[in-house]
């Protein structure tokens, strides 16, 4: 499908309706698979830019937050269709830029594309908005009972930070952009320099349709440049008042770091690393260690293992089973050739967490080619690691996340040891438990420790793989995320950009309609201590 002129890749950073070019500091994209730039170059934006678009933005929230869930789901049913028009010239940026498959590229815009779909529905549906009303008892003795209407309602403008492995679903339109619109708040989207080109593209779409849908200018902004720079200067405006980010856990402390010390803190919602601990039950591991192995397999080199919920630490009790599962999972991994990693930061961390294992006399290593290169081609090989579990417990830098294709083994002697090793551990996205029955009852303290430590629990599958959908939860205990009570993935996410208004003896005429009497939009209400379903 051909591509208007209007949303061709040009470089320049989004200021609401307008473009802007004006910064002296520009970037190429580089494709991973050979280290070549990729035109064209894109300009940093300046701090009047940055300014420009938090202004915009601020300006747009006072008519933006009062727009019905018809209209915001009007406008994000637009971005989607304006996404999908943009087509194979979409897809073939998005695969030049990260050096991903055409098939996981078309899979992941079907997956963003869907999610702003689903919090349009969301949105206009408006219960999630959670309505509570307590009417007024005037002749209650001894006194008085007031007329009192609560809800959630829209935080202000919010910057989303895009994420380097997600060119689409995390990023421009991403979860974090998607419910942020969804609960009335205009979006600022810092873009990632990995796939720059594919952030024009789609915050082009976005600008598009705000104008066809006719939102208010400025409800949408995206911007080039350093985190250290454009980003800090978003998070530290004052018209900003909720940050959304995926990526590392430094990145993420420093955020939160830059948002607690301003005059008026505000909350930073980001999901940081994770190992996704895998622990194998002895009975499981008896019944159907291949087929065990053969998913763990697919799970860890899934993505060249650049997902956030890549299992990188598999628990795994001393016995004979748990050899030869062993055997039988190192071969897969040895007979794993190399791919394309995202970009040379993430394969070069990956190489410096694999060396820091191999280096270590405690660790036994079964796999381990990782290895910079000079030709420009990110490559990433597997790596398999096998450590006891008192070492492990000895030896904080074991539990370390290491972004890639690679597994630590820890080898657990009686159940007393297990439940020392998990409690051992930090916050982390998923915790998965492959077990019988018989398992479960005798190792009931895996499943309490679980639910202590992480925000997702996958029983007998494996952790890659997040569905959307509204029961999702993509979360977890710090410092797997910055506030383990939201999530980044599911329709919980849009409650993290609002907050609680209580309206007390208000006139009609004044009260937002998901409050008025007779419910006029029919959304699912708490009147009086009972819940109202129209």
């Amino acid at each position: 499908m051909p591509v208007d002129e209007a949303i061709q890749i040009k470089g320049n950073s989004i200021l609401g309706f307008s473009e802007a070019a004006g910064g002296t500091e520009s970037v190429k994209a580089i494709d991973p698979s050979t280290g070549n730039e990729i035109e064209p170059p894109f300009i940093s934006a300046t701090s009047a830019e940055v300014e420009t678009a938090a202004a915009l933005a601020q300006t747009a929230f006072l008519s933006y937050s009062k727009k019905s869930g018809a209209q915001r789901a009007e406008f994000l049913n637009e971005i989607a269709s304006q996404i999908e028009a943009l087509g194979d010239t979409l897809t073939q940026r998005a695969v030049q830029e990260t050096g991903l498959p055409e098939a996981r590229i078309k899979g992941e815009t079907g997956r963003t594309t869907g999610q702003l779909r689903l919090f349009a529905n969301v949105a206009a549906e408006g219960s999630w908005a959670q309505p509570r009303i307590d009417t007024a008892i005037p002749d209650r003795a001894p006194l008085p009972k007031p007329d009192i209407r609560s809800m959630q309602r829209p935080v202000g403008p919010v910057v989303v930070f895009a994420a380097s492995n997600f060119p689409l679903a995390f990023s421009t339109a991403g979860g974090d952009t998607a419910s942020a619109l969804a609960a009335g708040c205009p979006v600022i989207v810092k873009a990632h320099s990995s796939h720059s080109g594919t952030a024009e593209l789609v915050a082009r779409a976005i600008q598009k349709a705000a104008q066809q849908t006719e939102m208010p200018d400025g409800v949408f902004s995206l911007l080039f440049g350093g985190g250290r720079s454009v980003g800090s200067a978003l998070v530290s405006h004052p018209a900003i008042k909720a940050v959304g980010f995926t990526g590392s856990t430094a990145g993420g402390t420093a955020l939160m770091r830059i948002a607690s010390e301003r005059s008026e803190p505000i909350p930073v919602y980001a999901e940081m690393g994770s190992v996704n601990p895998v622990i194998l039950l002895p009975q499981a591991l008896a019944n159907r260690a291949d087929t065990i192995a053969s998913g763990l397999h697919v799970s860890a080199t899934m993505g060249v293992g650049q997902f956030c919920t890549n299992p990188g630490i598999v628990f795994i009790k001393k016995s004979p089973e748990g050899d030869a599962f062993i055997e039988d999972f190192v071969h897969k991994m040895k007979e794993t050739a190399a791919q394309v990693m995202l970009n040379a930061t993430i394969r070069n961390a990956y190489c410096d967490g694999v060396n820091h294992l191999k280096n270590n006399s405690r660790v036994t290593t079964h796999v381990a080619n990782a290895q910079k290169r000079s030709d420009g081609a990110c490559l990433g090989t597997t790596a398999v690691f096998e450590v006891n579990g008192s070492t492990f417990l000895d030896d904080e830098s074991l539990s370390h996340e290491i972004f890639g294709p690679g597994t630590t083994l820890v080898r657990w002697t009686d159940k007393s040891e297990l439940i020392r090793l998990l409690e051992n551990f930090v916050g982390q996205l998923t915790g998965t438990l492959h077990a019988t029955d018989e398992d479960i009852s005798e190792y009931s303290e895996v499943v309490s420790i679980l639910e202590r430590k992480v925000g997702r629990i996958v029983y007998n599958s494996f952790p890659t793989g997040v569905e959307v959908c509204h029961s999702m939860v993509h979360g977890g205990p710090f410092p797997a995320t910055s506030d383990g009570r939201s999530t980044s993935v599911g329709t919980h996410a849009i409650t993290r950009f609002t907050r609680l208004i209580a309206y007390q003896d208000s006139p009609q005429s004044l009260l937002p309609q998901e409050l008025k009497d007779g419910n006029p939009l029919g959304v699912s209400r708490l009147e009086d201590g009972a819940f109202q379903n129209p």
